[in-house]
């Protein structure tokens, strides 16, 4: 994929006025009455920033949106911890709730579904369930789901965007407590290969000048 380079600001303003403008897949063509999209990235990459910019431009177009973490929906410390708590294995494929995120928050959101989505169920700082109230995403509205290792559950997204980073800055950015996720980072790489897997690839590398590819910068 060929990558032009690009600011945040019109990076956000482009893929605002895809989404607004009904250019991303339409919602009758899998997403219902609602576009779920999926921001993909290692929290070295700040995903939720992404995310929440791309909330903010959509609002100023009159599109209801529902931010929802993927960090909202871990497992028990039990189930996290079940190898100790550096296992990048289990982090891989044992830390997210990906069937709860399935029932609570995309299917909700399927066509004729009830448009009621969870927008967390665990906490991990008191590791019990947060309780959080159900919250209805208006009809036309737009979902955006953001997180590490999103891609490769075949999680009904009408748009992918996934924030690249390349191995060494990876590692560079990433706190140096959180290194031990780097080899689950590694294997997502290899088995999922998300910078050809998502529809729009932003790279990350020098978070001031980020180049992107996919849609194309109006």
């Amino acid at each position: 994929m060929r990558l032009e380079a690009i600011t945040w600001e019109r990076l956000t303003e482009a893929l605002a006025d895809r989404l607004a403008e009904g250019e991303a897949p339409a919602p009758e063509a899998g997403g219902g009455r609602w576009l779920r999209v999926g921001v993909d990235g290692a929290p070295a990459a700040r995903p939720e920033r992404a995310a929440a910019a791309l909330a903010e431009a959509l609002r100023l177009r009159g599109r209801s949106v529902l931010v929802v973490g993927a960090g909202g929906f871990l497992r028990p410390a039990s189930l996290r911890y079940e190898y100790g708590r550096e296992d990048p294995d289990t982090y891989y494929s044992g830390w997210f709730d990906t069937g709860a995120l399935w029932r609570e928050v995309l299917t909700p959101l399927d066509p004729g579904g009830t448009g009621r989505v969870l927008p967390d169920l665990w906490d991990p700082a008191t590791d019990r369930a947060t309780r959080s109230p159900r919250r209805e995403l208006a009809p036309g509205g737009v979902l955006l789901l953001h997180g590490p290792l999103l891609l490769g559950h075949w999680f009904p997204f009408d748009l992918t965007v996934h924030l690249r980073l390349s191995p060494a800055a990876l590692r560079r950015r990433t706190d140096p407590a959180e290194r031990w996720t780097l080899p689950a980072f590694a294997r997502y790489e290899a088995e999922v290969d998300p910078a050809a897997t998502a529809d729009v690839v932003v790279r990350a590398d020098d978070p001031r000048h980020p180049a992107w590819g996919g849609l194309h910068p109006a």
